[in-house]
């Protein structure tokens, strides 16, 4: 692992995630509780134990920036490990900004070719997962493969909304087709498909000269799952790679852990799974940590022991610096910074840092953004109706609410 480079495209703004993302890209968004997306593939390096990492930036940076400044900067660079920050610089000729995931690469091969990597690890970041990488590159290694693509089955009628990955027998890539009316099946499991989930192990030499040739195609749109693993299937030896051969799994369940989070109903889904008993996505593993930086905040506080002023949580996730001060939470997860006042009560949703629900309040089945204060006696998630006039109510039933949206009912 100590010649490979990883690659963390974290520059996309995630648009269906409506206003999440209005502020920062949706890798800084946060989630679980203490942490932000950028923290899973950057994490999965670390425990993978590699060691020289890039994250490309984009939009709305200042965030993310911002993290991994503060959570990321305790290797050492004097024995050669790193994690570095490269915004996007208008670096080609044409002075554009990234156009693609395969461009974001291009624009950055100078600084690619200084270090000298014999391999290169392109990573999303903006999947929640954990994923031992060194057993991606074994794959990579046995096949002898100019490209491995990570990729993860799902049920054929879900792989419409992802790139497809149509395979031989012996798992090599036959054809990458983005989002297909009829995916291709895996040989022998005529019911399933396999979804790229955007991480590309490429030895260096091979990639280096695709995006070459790439670059010299005026009709590219600068994409790998569009152009450059396209156009090198049949040329070059391009496998796919298990995930469940590399998944780092929940103690207790087989099933290959990985959500994309990229709609408003899938990252309440995935932070709602965090508050059960257990959870499919196991955080609490010491053996493989998700790594963060968090603001210090003391420990979370419940007040008041009344019969109709119980400061109370229960089947929740509750992080630092939250206080409950005689409301009631239940199957609901609070970022830091949260405060739930007197006679309120929150059940199923997703609170974000610095949110204060006032008293006499109720929260059902919402997302509410950093900052947020619910005023008194206000109702979410109760009348569909009156939350669609006022906010932003998904098709699966969840209530966005943001502070400019409560800005917007005082005006």
């Amino acid at each position: 692992m100590r010649g490979t480079l990883a690659l963390v495209l974290a520059g996309g703004r995630g648009s269906r995630l409506m206003d999440l993302t209005e502020k920062e890209s949706k890798p800084a968004v946060p989630f679980g509780g203490k942490y932000r997306i950028v923290d899973f593939p950057l994490s999965n390096c670390i425990n993978s134990g590699l060691r020289r990492i890039c994250v490309l930036t984009q939009y709305k940076a200042h965030t993310l920036i911002h993290h991994v400044q503060r959570g990321w900067g305790f290797l050492r660079a004097e024995i050669g490990e790193f994690v570095e920050l490269w915004p996007a610089q208008q670096q080609t000729a044409a002075g554009s900004w990234y156009q693609g995931t395969a461009d974001a690469v291009y624009q950055n091969i100078e600084q690619i070719q200084t270090h000298g990597a014999d391999y290169i690890l392109v990573l999303a970041g903006d999947h929640v997962y954990r994923q031992d990488y060194s057993r991606m590159m074994a794959s990579h290694l046995r096949a002898k493969a100019d490209c491995t693509i990570a990729c993860i089955e799902v049920p054929r009628e879900q792989a419409t909304a992802f790139g497809v990955v149509h395979v031989d027998e012996d798992d090599n890539i036959i054809s990458f087709l983005e989002k297909p009316a009829d995916p291709p099946c895996i040989p022998g499991k005529p019911d399933r498909a396999f979804v790229s989930m955007g991480n590309y192990l490429f030895s260096a030499d091979f990639l280096l000269g695709a995006l070459e040739d790439d670059a010299r195609n005026p009709q590219s749109a600068r994409d790998f799952g569009k152009n450059i693993i396209p156009e090198q299937i049949g040329k070059a030896r391009i496998v796919a790679h298990r995930f469940e051969e590399s998944c780092v799994h929940a103690s207790h369940t087989p099933e290959a852990y990985w959500r994309d989070v990229g709609t408003l109903d899938a990252y309440w889904a995935a932070n709602m799974d965090l508050v059960g008993v257990t959870p499919d996505l196991d955080l609490y593993d010491p053996a493989w940590p998700i790594w963060t930086y968090t603001v210090q905040r003391p420990g979370a506080k419940f007040v008041f022991d009344e019969d109709e002023r119980r400061g109370m949580a229960v089947d929740s996730v509750l992080s630092a610096g939250c206080i409950v001060s005689g409301g009631s939470v239940s199957r609901s997860l609070l970022f830091h910074d949260v405060r739930v006042n007197s006679f309120s009560e929150v059940e199923d949703s997703v609170l974000l840092p610095g949110v204060d629900v006032g008293r006499h309040a109720r929260i059902r089945k919402a997302i509410v953004a950093a900052g947020a204060h619910i005023p008194p006696n206000m109702v979410i998630g109760e009348d569909a109706e009156a939350d669609a006039k006022r906010f932003l109510r998904t098709e699966g039933g969840v209530t966005l609410v943001t502070p400019e949206m409560l800005d917007k009912l005082d005006a």
